[in-house]
């Protein structure tokens, strides 16, 4: 790789160094800044959220007003890439900036000179380091070294991450579009479900505008929205929803009461994470699964809700549970309990890496955030593409990230002091 810029490792297998085992030489983070085109003006609708409650802190309801329009706007993304003495290097991102803050102050310094192949034991290692490590932007961090990690691992044996991990379990993955973004008004919303549906989803997410403080009317459209969707798609589409913390468990009582005969596949995330008891009362009150987890940090914390019984689906985002090491063990932990690992899409590499390595009775889906996956690999080569609902095995070493000069109009390494 060139020392310039964040081009892919290539040639034969990097050979360990004289020691006889590689040893990690740099961790450098690198901001890529460019441009792209977008349609400003529409897509702005906000989901709830816990914060809603208070009535000065809580938006006024969404109304998309017309078509939008063509715009130019920049962009620009945090990359980590991770070199060995012998010229073998990783690349992962986009890498959120507090995870990338932790990395470069924290972890920098202590993974200079270690063996980048010795996964397990740099995963303790680093989560023994600090009595902070078991949650937050501290296991941020590790989930951005250990995912590098692994391309790194990848491109040094010359497979995908999904074939180190022993798949691939299955011929492409299927995603379910989530639908962040899009207007939540019953005409639009009806609009986008029909187009999806067209496309060939057999899946589709939602979420849910209104919370506690918006009053007996928020929940009526809340209720409108579940029997709007399920008119527009018919009986053979899934629907979920999504409430992002925003909720108590009367009011999720009450909205799922009155949804059961829409038969949604999943309410996520009603409340706030450590309200374990909440989503057990939930589960064991409705028909409707009831998913979380994007707010999990670890496997501990995924075996107490498994433990509670309070889960139907488990969504850990391999970006902020402790990577791809960690999200396999909370696989495991879940089929035993006979629960789905559907990973959050706050990105697409990892995700769908496990997946595809995992049996599908254990992880059927990966999440595709429909409009932030439009831009949010802006920057690379080949990001994972979809055909309809399905993506296609990715062939390319470690997690196959390359980055496209032609887009990123600057590159730099970044400090952070």
């Amino acid at each position: 790789m060139a020392a310039s810029g964040l081009a892919p490792a290539g040639g034969a297998l990097a050979q360990d160094s004289g020691s006889g085992k590689l040893k990690i030489s740099a961790v450098e983070f690198w901001r890529m800044e460019g441009r792209r085109e977008t349609i400003a003006g529409v897509n702005g609708q906000h989901q709830v959220n816990p914060i809603h409650i208070y009535d000065e802190l809580r938006p006024k309801p969404y109304h998309e007003e017309g078509p939008g329009k063509s715009a130019t706007v920049p962009v620009s993304a945090l990359y980590l890439k991770i070199r060995t003495d012998a010229g073998l290097e990783g690349i992962y991102g986009p890498i959120d900036r507090e995870a990338a803050v932790v990395v470069d102050q924290q972890l920098r310094r202590f993974l200079i000179g270690k063996d980048p192949l010795a996964g397990e034991t740099l995963w303790d290692e680093m989560h023994r380091s600090n009595r902070h490590s078991r949650s937050g932007h501290f296991m941020m961090a590790i989930s951005a070294v250990d995912n590098t990690l692994w391309d790194l691992r990848g491109r040094y044996f010359k497979a995908p991450v999904y074939r180190l991990l022993g798949g691939p379990s299955r011929a492409y993955a299927e995603a379910y579009v989530s639908c962040l973004g899009f207007s939540v008004e019953p005409e639009p919303a009806r609009a986008k479900a029909i187009e999806f549906k067209n496309q060939g989803f057999r899946h589709q997410k939602w979420f849910l505008a209104y919370g506690p403080g918006d009053g007996p009317a928020g929940l009526a459209k809340n209720v409108e929205l579940v029997r709007v969707l399920r008119e527009a798609v018919g009986e053979e589409v899934e629907l979920m929803f999504d409430a992002f913390m925003g909720w108590d468990l009367n009011y999720a009582l009450a909205w799922a009461k009155q949804v059961e005969r829409y038969r949604p596949r999943w309410i996520e995330e009603a409340f706030q994470p450590d309200k374990i008891e909440s989503f057990a009362q939930l589960r064991r009150a409705t028909s409707i699964p009831v998913a979380t987890g994007e707010h999990i940090y670890g496997r501990w914390e995924a075996g107490d809700y498994l433990k509670a019984g309070a889960l139907n689906v488990i969504q850990a985002d391999p970006e902020w549970c402790g990577g791809v090491s960690e999200l396999v063990k909370i696989c495991a932990l879940a089929s035993f309990h006979d629960v789905h690992v559907i990973p959050h899409g706050h990105s697409l590499h990892t995700a769908l890496h496990v997946m595809l390595s995992q049996s599908p009775m254990t992880c059927p889906l990966v999440e595709y955030l429909f409009l932030k996956m439009g831009s949010y690999h802006h920057f690379e080569k080949s990001p994972p593409r979809l055909v309809g609902e399905k993506i296609a095995l990715p062939e390319r070493p470690g997690f196959g990230i390359e980055i496209d000069p032609a887009k990123a109009e600057k590159q730099a390494p970044v400090k952070f002091a």
